[in-house]
């Protein structure tokens, strides 16, 4: 048992109070020149959320203090929920005053006002573990003797106070970078420093630097990073293929979208039998060259994820690696760990899988657009130029098929929500607003992934190896009840919501919406309902894809879980166990490997999100005056939202429907006139023009056309 896991135990059975460092010194019977690894063993644990450290120092197990750890989400709107570490706990409301100082992102300890559960399950801010936000990105309001910078980050609700003396030559209306320096407190902002000035709001290119300064990553990587990544070799050695099996004579693709450049997994299918396909999904071993707590192993678990903004990509890992070697690219060697999974198709059943370490060479770099023409258009000049490889992707669509039927009867949920796609120009200004296609080719790839994932995750949990899995829990009953009599509105009802609500239900009624006025609106709002898939080194299985096992393991150049996890596969391969001096190595270490990867991967979400947001906003700009089709997709008491066809979002205000008084209907989520009893309510298309366009409030302004 590792030291860890003794002080857990004796805490949560034999402490009957919370006791001071040198009183469990005692206990355990600690030197002294050991004493400096024992206090930071317990600080790496209150950290963790695992122990509560009071004012007097003691150290306690927070459930017994009534005590929740958790990751602060903030909202535009001035409050925040707690994401518990727990993924079996519902979210906790937390008002602004009950913040305590505590920001978007931020780790902390909170206490529940209430034991009711459900939606009024409410909290308050006791400690605050760790922050997240050292820099807030913003736009400097500046008067004569101080200065606010507004985030850009809405989230983060606190303007951040500027001292005349730290404004640092800053001028009204610049987009900055400021440095915390004195964290908010009870009605008091957080005080802050100009670090760095981005530009003047509006010029070209800066408010994507400011997404990408909000994120505290560099775009560029430090000397040692690139100094290590130039020592890596760019052709394989036969020393590199030891111990891995030849599959170079495989027929086998890379199939990923036109502009992708780091192709991480390669597909193959072999006919076993007439009723048996043997799946082959080969992913980079990336593992191979980035060594365990080498400069680029530490740089790329401090990023977490590849950022892919609107404009640029920002890696996880040097282009020479990403790109480079690591990257499938066809007709070269590359090493790989591959999965072979043999399915039988009828009936559909899994009957066997493999695991092995294997060096392999793509014949074709297909994109999702030439395996379109393939299988659905029937393009002949695609399929004579890709003729040798035509019979295994119509072998692949098979199994795609069967996966997918599969995936759907235990209840899978399929969200499917339009995409878009923002098309620059050489000036980086946007031309077109363009909507993905997810169509077979794209499900294919999906669900061999999903495939490949569950297998690795399922083989690992019952080898009781220390892991990190991709965990999605159940909804919380209170948002679920909210969605229920959101429903209501448009004839729908889910059974079950007062008890543990199953997946299918969710998916059945995305089948009944679909095609419908209001799918787009009730998909998104169920959405906002479910809780955030995210990293877990304890596994509580996936509600979404209704899955008891599942994992990140096919994306190894751009997610550092991936990563983390070849490294364990190959381990327990070699050896087919792992020492007990690694394991309890590793479950210290991989809490922390997971709680910082779903942070960063929120991060890298928002990004996204913002830039391509913004990049919306700056196409509309021109568009002033002209008329398009929409949907309300929100009701307020002071307007309601259109999204447009192609998901640009305006407002309508209250004010600006002259025709009656309206009043919201909360119940109806709905402004209905007193006089005429018009109602506009979420669904409902309308005809808008557009009015105004706000690039720094990042806001679109509608007028109503009856």
């Amino acid at each position: 048992m590792s030291a860890r896991d003794k002080i857990m135990e004796f805490m949560a059975d034999k402490a009957e109070r919370p006791m001071s460092a040198a009183e469990l010194m005692k206990v355990f019977k600690i030197e002294k020149d050991q004493k400096g690894i024992f206090i930071n063993l317990l600080k790496k644990l209150v950290k963790e959320g695992l122990l509560f450290k009071t004012q007097d120092g003691k150290y306690g197990i927070p459930e017994k203090m009534d005590l929740i750890p958790g990751r602060i989400e903030g909202n535009p709107r001035g409050f925040a929920f707690l994401i518990p570490d727990d993924p079996t706990r519902d979210d906790i409301f937390i008002s602004l005053e009950n913040l305590k100082g505590a920001m978007h992102n931020d780790r902390v300890f909170v206490r529940l006002l209430s034991r009711q559960k459900g939606k009024n399950r409410e909290g308050e801010v006791v400690k605050i573990i760790e922050r997240a936000n050292h820099q807030v990105v913003g736009n400097l309001e500046k008067s004569k003797y101080f200065g606010f910078v507004v985030p850009d980050n809405k989230r983060i609700f606190y303007d951040v106070f500027i001292p005349k003396e730290e404004l640092n030559g800053a001028r009204q209306n610049q987009k900055v970078v400021a440095e915390i320096t004195r964290w908010p407190e009870k009605k008091r902002n957080p005080e802050g420093k100009i670090i760095k000035i981005l530009g003047s709001r509006g010029e070209r290119g800066v408010d994507i630097e400011g997404i990408i300064y909000q994120l505290g990553l560099p775009q560029e990587f430090d000397y040692e990073v690139l100094e290590e990544a130039k020592s890596i070799p760019l052709e394989i050695s036969k020393g590199d293929l030891k111990g891995r099996r030849d599959l170079r004579a495989m027929p086998m693709v890379t199939i990923d979208g036109a502009d992708a450049k780091d192709l991480d997994d390669a597909v193959s299918i072999e006919e076993v039998d007439d009723n048996q396909v043997r799946l082959g999904v080969h992913i980079a071993d990336v593992s191979h060259y980035v060594k365990e707590d080498s400069a680029l192993d530490r740089e790329a678990l401090k990023r977490g994820t590849s950022i892919y903004l609107v404009d640029r990509v920002i890696p996880m890992l040097p282009e020479r690696l990403s790109n480079g070697i690591c990257s499938l690219n066809p007709n070269q060697d590359r090493l790989t760990m591959s999965v072979f999974i043999t399915y039988q198709l009828e009936p559909f059943k899994l009957m066997e899988y493999e695991i092995v370490p294997s060096v392999i060479k793509t014949n074709y770099r297909l994109t999702y657009d030439e395996v379109r023409e393939i299988l659905v258009h029937k393009n002949k000049a695609a399929i004579q130029k890709y003729r040798d490889f035509v019979p295994y992707l119509k072998l692949m669509n098979k199994l795609r098929k069967r996966l997918r039927e599969e995936r759907v009867a235990r209840g899978s949920i399929d969200f499917d929500m339009p995409e878009v796609k923002v098309i620059l120009n050489e000036d980086g200004k946007p031309v077109d607003i363009i909507n993905r296609v997810h169509g077979i080719p794209e499900q294919l790839i999906e669900e061999f992934m999903i495939a490949a994932n569950r297998v690795v995750a399922e083989d690992m949990y019952w080898r009781q190896i220390p892991f990190i899995y991709r965990v999605h829990d159940q909804p919380d009953h209170g948002r679920m009840a909210d969605f229920n009599e959101f429903i209501h509105n448009f004839g729908y009802h889910l059974k079950g919501v007062n008890n543990e609500i199953h997946p299918r239900e969710l998916q059945e009624l995305l089948q009944l919406v679909e095609g419908r006025p209001e799918e787009r609106l009730i998909t998104r709002i169920l959405l906002r309902s479910m809780k955030q898939a995210v990293y877990s080194d304890q596994n509580i299985g996936h509600f979404g894809l209704a899955l008891d096992y599942y994992t990140h393991f096919t994306s190894p150049i751009r997610r550092y879980p991936d990563l983390m996890i070849h490294r364990i596969i190959k381990e327990v391969i070699k050896k087919g166990y792992l020492p007990a001096r690694r394991q309890e190595e590793l479950e210290e270490k991989l809490f922390e490997v997971a709680e910082h990867s779903s942070l960063q991967e929120r991060k890298a979400m928002e990004a996204e999100r913002d830039s391509v947001d913004l990049k919306k906003v700056e196409y509309m700009k021109d568009k002033t005056g002209e008329e398009y089709e929409g949907i309300i997709n929100g009701v307020t008491n002071f307007g309601f939202f259109v999204e447009l066809d192609n998901t640009v979002e305006g407002l309508i205000h209250v004010e600006n429907l002259e025709d009656d008084y309206y009043h919201y209907v909360e119940e109806q989520h709905a402004l209905i006139g007193e006089r005429t009893r018009k109602t506009y309510r979420f669904g409902d298309r309308v005809r808008v023009r557009v009015e105004r366009v706000n690039l720094d409030e990042r806001q679109i302004d509608f007028s109503l056309i009856e």
